[in-house]
């Protein structure tokens, strides 16, 4: 008995170093492994490995499947392609395409990512937008159902997505607002497939405001909106249903270079600057938010670019930067450790995407992961 367990747990500490991709291939093997590999404790030590080592990391990227391609002064009504990509986060090689779960051809767009598993919508969101909750190292998706309490239309929608430790499930938070004010906010549950509307909705979001930029983390939803001239940073906890609110730096006047993400497990704003001491250069200033109060860093300088500026931080802390080229529609990815001040040129050439006068790039820091296999 001694020897089968101990065989048992050297074969576990073997298989939990492979990819996920590799894994999934071995649940055909047999029923042993299937059991093994598709328990809920092997998936769970998977993930932590891959979390903790910063293991099987890729960079998710919105690029053009055909750079050469990519302009046709003859043709007016040329229509740009986009794809999403996996790219490792060592070579920067791509080394996986990923088409939509469903196999639909239009656009989509990702909302969120959080241990394996990415939340996707439409390009354009709409009340009615359908949304899958993706795991895209083998292909297993959820769709959510339709929400049962919506019975108006609604002209604005934000979405973010996350994993809340505490409860041990993943959330979608759904910010919804007509052209007159009314708003409606949604919480759905991986865990019990639903919608819930939220009702306490506090008086100081019940106003005219505009929303920009989001991200997750640790069960919140954070969100970027302005108020007339005043910059904030709205937070919905998905546990226990509570909004706070953070007003920015004063620094931040504008949503040019703006940019929020995730700095050594604390909220970062990060907001290009124009203007440096050194010559040549232009820098990035950043705030994490720590105690409910803003806290200014060093700032990143980097070589001067006209259309350069942070577009989100890595798993491993270092800034995303990206250099545009709006002739061409493309943008260089680049790593940058903060802390050294390093710059190191991915070779990744990002897809630009406009709405109104508003551009976007993604790249989005991937760990694979089994989450899914029989989990939820």
């Amino acid at each position: 008995m001694t020897f089968t367990l101990r065989k048992k747990e050297n074969v576990i500490d073997i298989l939990v170093r492979l990819p996920a991709k590799s894994l999934v291939r071995f649940l055909c093997t047999s029923k042993s492994w299937s059991d093994l590999i598709g328990g809920s404790s092997f998936v769970s030590a998977h993930l932590n490995r891959n979390a903790t080592k910063h293991a099987h990391v890729c960079l998710l990227c919105l690029h053009h499947p055909n750079f050469e391609r990519l302009v046709n002064r003859d043709d007016p009504y040329f229509k740009k392609e986009f794809q999403w990509s996996l790219y490792s986060n060592e070579t920067f090689e791509e080394f996986s395409k990923l088409s939509h779960p469903v196999g639909s051809t239009e656009h989509y767009v990702i909302y969120g990512s959080s241990n394996g598993l990415v939340c996707i919508s439409d390009e354009i969101l709409n009340f009615d937008s359908p949304i899958y909750i993706w795991n895209p190292s083998f292909r297993k998706f959820r769709t959510t159902p339709m929400s049962t309490n919506i019975n108006i239309k609604f002209s604005y929608v934000a979405l973010q997505f996350g994993f809340h430790p505490r409860v041990n499930d993943y959330k979608a938070v759904r910010m919804m607002r007509t052209n007159k004010n009314a708003l409606a906010v949604e919480v759905y549950s991986l865990r019990t497939d639903s919608w819930k509307m939220i009702e306490a909705i506090p008086p100081w979001l019940k106003c005219t405001w505009q929303h920009y930029k989001g991200t997750f983390f640790d069960g919140v939803a954070y969100h970027v909106i302005q108020k007339g001239p005043i910059f904030s940073i709205l937070s919905f906890n998905s546990g226990n249903e509570e909004f706070e609110e953070f007003i920015a730096p004063d620094a931040i006047c504008g949503t040019f270079g703006l940019c929020i993400d995730i700095y050594k497990e604390q909220i970062c704003l990060l907001f290009r600057c124009y203007g440096c001491e050194e010559e040549g250069m232009n820098k990035v200033d950043l705030w994490v938010l720590q105690e409910k109060r803003w806290k200014q860093l060093c700032p990143f300088i980097f070589p001067l670019d006209e259309w350069s500026g942070a577009i989100g931080i890595s798993i491993d802390d270092e800034l995303l930067m990206a250099i545009t080229d709006f002739d061409k529609g493309v943008a260089d990815l680049y790593l940058c450790n903060y802390e050294c001040q390093d710059v190191l040129e991915t070779g990744i050439k990002l897809a630009v995407m406009k709405y109104d006068e508003i551009e976007f790039l993604f790249a989005i820091t991937y760990i694979q992961s089994l989450v899914f296999l029989n989990n939820y």
